[in-house]
């Protein structure tokens, strides 16, 4: 649970800014997006070996 304190004679809007830089800080949506179905071990290995892939020819051919 997030809690903000609202200090002495500060904006609301400012507080709820604060509040929401903190709620995508801690990557609430993504957890709960992950949580919808379940991904079997080895499945979630494999998009993660592919993912690194993709960034590693990304950027291999970017210092070329």
């Amino acid at each position: 649970m997030l809690k903000i304190q609202v200090k002495e004679g500060e904006n609301i809007e400012r507080a709820l800014k604060r509040y929401k830089n903190k709620f995508r800080s801690t990557q609430v949506i993504r957890k709960l997006r992950e949580k919808k179905q379940y991904i079997k071990p080895t499945v979630a290995n494999r998009t993660q070996k592919l993912k690194a892939a993709y960034i590693d020819k990304k950027f291999r051919d970017e210092d070329s």
